[in-house]
């Protein structure tokens, strides 16, 4: 199979000869082998793991998205992705960067929704005078 592992702004990997796929949903883990039916999933945020016909796995954290498979092709879209280290590093990155993520996130989101709540008011008062 030929997986590639896009992000909004780059591809992150591109890699043929990949023999097996495990990847992460809401309802739990699942594989993909070459012969397995074409399919799309939604990726919760997790361990992607692939093995290459050279030999190897190989482990990549990834944050939501989609998966797409294709004929032999497998397309990952993620928001981020972490990869090129052992299991237990790669565990404390994605805590160091997915919770700084996470935390930004909700700074932005307590912005805007202030922003929506003034907005509201003074339509509210224009409305009214």
């Amino acid at each position: 199979m030929k997986l590639k592992v896009l992000l909004p702004y780059q591809v992150f990997a591109e890699v043929d000869g990949v023999k097996r796929i495990v990847a992460q949903t809401a309802q739990g883990s699942f594989g993909l082998l070459p012969r397995r039916l074409d399919c799309v999933a939604v990726l919760a945020a997790g361990i992607l793991v692939y093995e290459r016909e050279s030999g190897g796995e190989v482990y990549v954290a990834v944050d939501e998205g989609i998966l797409v498979k294709a004929g032999d092709e497998v397309l990952v879209s993620v928001r981020n992705a972490i990869g090129g280290m052992s299991l237990g590093k790669l565990r404390e990155a994605v805590e160091r960067e997915f919770v700084n993520i996470d935390e930004g996130e909700k700074q932005v989101r307590a912005v805007l929704a202030r922003l929506e709540s003034g907005f509201m008011r003074r339509f509210a008062e224009y409305h009214r005078g």
